[in-house]
């Protein structure tokens, strides 16, 4: 079921996970609705277009409701039932959410990772990991536990800059679940993204150094004093609404310079089209500025971490659209993501 989702979801990137898992297991809407229904021992009356509804949701298209905690759970237990109905597969909530995992209630959030936590490993790996990501993993592991292999990306970059970055991967053990972050890992991904606006060709002399909620201003904060000589430093608190973010009133920008050169700091990149609503916003409110993009993770169309292309990840189209002078990416992430340390958000 999971191998079977995972390619549908690697194929055709506008299938959400909760329609994939669907797929995986042979059902039609309505079909699913009835396995659901049977999973509750008819104690529920479910329709398929409350099925219909939550997988719209899934799609981010600002439509459809999110299922609760409860109902993921029973479709979790539908679902692993297979196309036959007779299978015993454990799928993880998470994984059936992956890429809508951010736009649940906070509230669902906590639930999922603290169920997540609760319950035994799934497998040991990775699936479909090649000999080389192995042979990386193993070698980084004396080095550091949870950096698995290195390689070269090209990304966008300013004109005659250097586009080529060194990247690392962050495999995960339990697939389906957030891998969290230890410090010694955030640390050297922020020391990575120094190193690589070190190396982008020219100097970038910064003049605000941005942070999209409390993960980004700590790296915001670092990078300001290593790479920007303290420039000032700037805070974006995005609050969810339907679909989408807006910035609170909390957020902080500093006065500076007419057409000022900004780097903008965020710790994930997904699907959703959060860095292109925070690059507007500020171009709004510094006219003519450069922005520059640096993200702790990236996350990858398909379990393949050490991708060949930036076009590979699952933000890629979002990026190129916001017209960053540059990014910069510290590691590749698999769904459902990442958590920083101390759960900052």
């Amino acid at each position: 079921m999971e191998d079977a989702a995972v390619e549908l979801i690697a194929k055709f990137p506008d299938v959400p996970s909760l329609q994939a898992y669907r797929y995986a297991a042979g059902l039609s809407q309505d079909q699913a609705a009835s396995r659901y229904n049977d999973v509750t021992g008819h104690q529920t009356s479910l329709g398929g277009t409350t099925i219909n509804a939550w997988e719209t949701w899934a799609r981010g298209r600002g439509q459809g409701s999110p299922p609760s905690m409860s109902s993921l759970l029973i479709l979790c237990a539908a679902y692993g039932r297979g196309p036959l109905g007779v299978a015993e597969e454990k799928i993880s909530p998470t994984a059936l959410i992956a890429e809508a995992y951010e736009r649940l209630t906070a509230e669902d959030q906590l639930a999922l990772k603290q169920f997540d936590v609760t319950q035994p490993a799934m497998v040991d790996m990775p699936r479909r990991v090649t000999t080389a990501q192995q042979d990386g993993v193993q070698q980084s592991s004396e080095r550091h536990g949870q950096i698995g292999q290195e390689f070269m990306l090209t990304v966008p970059t300013v004109e005659y800059g250097n586009p080529e970055i060194q990247v690392f991967s962050l495999p995960n053990p339990q697939p389906g679940r957030l891998l969290d972050l230890t410090w010694e890992t955030f640390g050297l991904g922020v020391a990575s993204l120094s190193q690589q606006i070190k190396n982008l060709g020219k100097r970038l002399d910064a003049d605000i150094c941005f942070g999209i909620n409390e993960a980004g201003l700590v790296m915001a904060t670092f990078l300001a004093s290593d790479r920007f000589g303290r420039c000032p430093i700037g805070y974006l608190r995005c609050n969810k609404v339907s679909d989408g973010v807006v910035l609170d009133d909390a957020s902080f920008f500093p006065d500076v310079r007419d057409a000022p050169t900004i780097v903008i700091c965020d710790f994930e990149v997904k699907h959703a089209d959060v860095i292109g609503y925070i690059a507007r916003q500020v171009r709004a409110r510094y006219p003519g500025a450069e922005l520059y993009f640096a993200v702790f993770g990236a996350m990858t169309k398909d379990r393949e971490l050490a991708v060949d292309s930036f076009d590979d990840l699952t933000g890629a189209k979002i990026m190129r659209a916001a017209d960053f002078e540059a990014v910069f990416i510290a590691a590749t992430m698999s769904p459902p993501g990442i958590e920083p340390p101390l759960e900052l958000r």
